[in-house]
């Protein structure tokens, strides 16, 4: 649905004023120094800009502070997660496809001064394209992003930084709100990288996978091969976007639900959710031993191996609601797993990591689970 905040205005915002007093208010910030937020707004296509007064430095400081402050976020929320996926999770919350959305979402590039009308038809192609999207695209969708709308993000950040005295305390305080939602680790196994799960499902059942390019005029066409035999294709502008949309379209091909046949976290869109009611199940013993009266320690483990036992799908953990500064956190997380044609949630305790918490909520679900012997 368009928005007030992501339709493009009618006429170009010229008051550099206007911009930044716009900016401000959706920041919830002042500027000290508000010639940083206008050289932040300023593109490089205006008559006046030179190196020194447009946003391609402060983008350049913007991208690391807030590499800088993804890290220590993730750092302090997953304790236990190694570096290959704090690494995924920085990646996939700092990169242009993420950030370009983040933009449209909060209308940036109506404040952006700018003098360059092919710039202007490609960003509003692009509003209309993620508008269009069924769900959050982690890894890009039909169109890939126009840089400018991640650089927009990142030199605003930037000015923000700078201002703020290179405190990146105080700067992820004041943008982390416009980066929601934070994709968590939860949200990277629901949602797998299409090319990666294609070629490593394939991989599992002994097929060998071929992605082949060709161009035709403006269009990439890029066209899947499973064992020699064509399977799908998709065409793009862009090459990498071609590989990524016909991965999708593999995938929905060869498998009905290749989620159900990965070691991945999710919850079928078309189960129907619901709390936990567990009452219209045929009872049966739950065997599963767990003393739900003791700590939750554990609760995870027990969790998993019921559900194993019980063929029922691997719960998935979501974090709810986070308190309190970076350095005295707290957390809420619920816990969902898939019973036939229903999705059982429930929420655990508030806990200072998030590993107690998941586990707080995992001890919840065992216990109502236990309370109704669900089958």
């Amino acid at each position: 649905m368009m928005t007030e905040a992501n339709r493009l205005p009618a006429e170009e915002i010229t008051n550099t004023a206007t911009s930044v007093t716009a900016v401000e208010e959706l920041l919830k910030y002042r500027f000290k120094n508000t010639k940083l937020l206008e050289e932040a707004l300023t593109h490089t296509s205006c008559n006046s800009s030179s190196a020194s007064n447009n946003y391609q430095r402060l983008a350049f400081v913007g991208d690391a502070a807030l590499g800088l402050a993804i890290s220590s976020y993730f750092f302090s929320v997953y304790p236990d997660v190694d570096c290959g996926k704090l690494t995924d999770l920085r990646a996939a919350n700092v990169s242009t496809e993420k950030l370009a959305r983040v933009a449209v979402r909060h209308g940036l590039y109506n404040y952006l001064r700018r003098n360059s009308p092919i710039l202007d038809e490609k960003v509003k192609e692009f509003v209309i394209t993620v508008q269009q999207e069924a769900e959050m695209e982690f890894y890009g969708g039909m169109m890939k992003a126009p840089k400018i709308l991640a650089d927009i993000v990142e030199s605003v950040m930037g000015a923000v930084y700078v201002d703020c005295g290179f405190d990146v305390n105080a700067f992820w305080v004041i943008f982390r709100g416009l980066l929601e939602p934070i994709i968590m680790l939860n949200m990277l196994k629901e949602q797998p990288q299409p090319v990666t799960m294609l070629f490593g499902l394939c991989k599992k059942d002994g097929k060998q996978v071929e992605v082949e390019h060709r161009k035709e005029g403006d269009k990439n066409i890029a066209s899947v091969y499973v064992d020699g035999q064509f399977v799908a294709s998709a065409s793009s502008e862009h090459k990498e976007n071609a590989k990524l949309q016909v991965a999708k379209a593999a995938l929905k091909e060869l498998f009905y639900d290749p989620y159900d046949e990965m070691d991945v976290e999710f919850v079928p869109s078309q189960k129907k959710k619901t709390n936990v009611e567990f009452a219209p199940f045929q009872k049966i013993k739950m065997d599963v031993e767990f003393d739900p009266t003791k700590e939750s320690e554990g609760a995870k483990q027990k969790l998993n191996e019921l559900c194993g036992r019980k063929k029922w799908s691997k719960p998935s953990y979501r974090i709810e609601k986070e308190i309190g500064p970076a350095h005295h956190r707290s957390f809420t997380c619920s816990v969902q797993v898939s019973i036939g044609e229903n999705v059982f949630s429930v929420t655990g305790d508030e806990k200072s990591r998030v590993k107690d918490a998941e586990n707080s909520a995992a001890l919840a679900m065992i216990q109502g689970l236990q309370e109704s012997e669900v089958s």
